[in-house]
């Protein structure tokens, strides 16, 4: 039994995170500015307590076996791409990651997981909706399409000079559109996913999307995020590898796949809004190569867990 720390334990993956690591025995302590909105937490553990002050990071860091840090300032598309909270989010969520290494230095804490985003990844690879570049050597020359894009990317960097430089173990996952029950759905930092089951489940008609509707994304199920964070973490592999699905779709196309699952019909009426790249997809060359292992196709499995959730929250019984 490791005794484990879990930075953003009250965050939607972080919720599930924690679930995971007490099923495996560990005895998990959960930190977050907030508790878990829509379930109760499992950890031995949970403290409300803001990791950008350093003083509050080093009383956490003394003891623990390793930590997973997810702790960041993120949302979706409406919350990353309008520019009013970059400073915000480069801010916070690199305070938190200075403050987490330097903590760990200092307690002789070696083991780390640090989740980046597929944000980081140049812009000019992601032009076209049907063909994205996102293995993960075509990181540079880097061309984020945002600051949280940038943020991560100067944060992976920091991870990995800590590990050459204090001999730290290490692993970084780029987490590409993570989605399911039990997250954000109607605070303004929802994904996709969950943002358009909540329009389909609230449509008479019609759907409002943001943009031409034609610019693809995969999406990851919260179950097979959980599956590879446990993978990548076990494995040998020290540099960053993606952690998504290959399957891609396009935005248009996702939301009547959610309606008919929800058996409904709709029309889309597409609007200006935050965009954000025209395609991003994950390459899984690499994780197959390194784990022999990648995240199995559960689109609609998860659509359909997902917009079940969302539906009940809007008309609960």
């Amino acid at each position: 039994m490791k005794r484990i720390l879990v930075c953003g334990a009250g965050g939607f993956i972080g919720l599930h995170l924690v679930k995971e690591l007490k099923r495996q025995g560990h005895y998990v302590i959960g930190v977050d500015l907030k508790f878990p909105e829509y379930d109760l937490t499992e950890a031995d553990q949970f403290h409300i307590q803001d990791l950008r002050d350093p003083a509050v990071t080093q009383v956490l860091v003394e003891g623990v076996d390793e930590v997973y840090q997810l702790a960041a300032d993120m949302g979706g598309a409406g919350y990353i791409f309008t520019g009013d909270n970059d400073a915000d989010i480069m801010h916070n969520s690199a305070t938190i990651n200075l403050n987490v290494l330097d903590a760990m230095r200092q307690h002789k804490v070696n083991s780390v997981f640090y989740t980046s985003s597929a944000c980081m990844y140049p812009a000019y690879n992601q032009t076209d909706p049907d063909n994205p570049l996102l293995a993960e050597d075509s990181a540079y020359p880097a061309a984020p399409d945002s600051e949280y894009g940038w943020e991560k990317l100067f944060s992976e960097r920091l991870y990995m000079s800590y590990a050459r430089n204090y001999g730290m173990r290490v692993r970084i996952a780029r987490l590409h559109n993570v989605f399911g029950p039990l997250g954000a759905w109607n605070n303004g930092k929802e994904k996709a996913p969950a943002a358009l089951c909540r329009k389909v489940a609230m449509a008479k008609d019609i759907v409002e999307v943001w943009g031409p509707g034609v610019q693809t994304r995969s999406f990851l199920y919260i179950d097979e995020c959980i599956e590879g964070i446990n993978r990548i973490m076990a494995g040998d592999y020290d540099k960053p590898l993606n952690l998504g699905s290959e399957r891609m779709i396009s935005i248009n196309d996702l939301v009547l796949l959610i309606a008919r699952l929800a058996g409904k019909q709709v029309t889309i009426q597409n609007i200006d809004g935050p965009l954000g790249v025209m395609g991003r997809n994950s390459d899984n060359k690499l994780i197959k190569e390194v784990l022999g292992w990648a995240p199995q196709d559960t689109l609609e499995y998860g659509l359909n867990k997902t917009y079940d959730w969302i539906d009940a929250q809007l008309n609960p019984r």
